[in-house]
């Protein structure tokens, strides 16, 4: 049943079972998403990706659960039948190796940029100090 609040948070659970299909070992994820107190949101399917581990199960099923809980959120923005969802997405799941806080960082603060993309020299140079690399070079 949904509850009326003024705090609206988008709320998902992830879980998985390692090699839970019998025929093909692969993976079983699954994900729920609760707002204001009500489901609207579930999924249970057979992952693509064979994992090996219990760990990279999970993380497979709470991939797929964030990707599909960042769409809802700005489904639920877009439908302009209220004003946002303030608080950020929250997804849970029972891996004890899966305590990941994932938070926007700027460009400029963004050391791995010259992994991943050309830069001038003295902003390269400004990330390898930053890595703590410099010594190197």
């Amino acid at each position: 049943m949904y509850r009326r609040t003024n705090n609206l948070k988008v709320v998902g659970y992830s879980d998985s079972d390692f090699a839970g299909c019998v025929d093909s070992r692969k993976s079983i994820s699954g994900y729920i998403f609760i707002l204001a107190g009500g489901v609207i949101s579930w999924r249970s399917v057979k992952q693509t990706l064979t994992a090996t581990s219990t760990m990279e199960a999970e993380f497979i099923s709470c991939f797929e659960a964030t990707s599909h809980g960042v769409w809802l959120k700005s489904f639920i923005f877009r439908l302009r039948i209220m004003d946002s969802i303030s608080r950020p997405l929250s997804i849970y799941c029972d891996n004890l190796v899966a305590k990941v806080v994932i938070e926007h960082n700027s460009t400029e603060l963004m050391i791995v940029d010259p992994f991943t993309k050309d830069m001038p020299p003295l902003k390269f140079k400004d990330h390898v100090v930053n890595m703590r690399l410099s010594s190197l070079m």
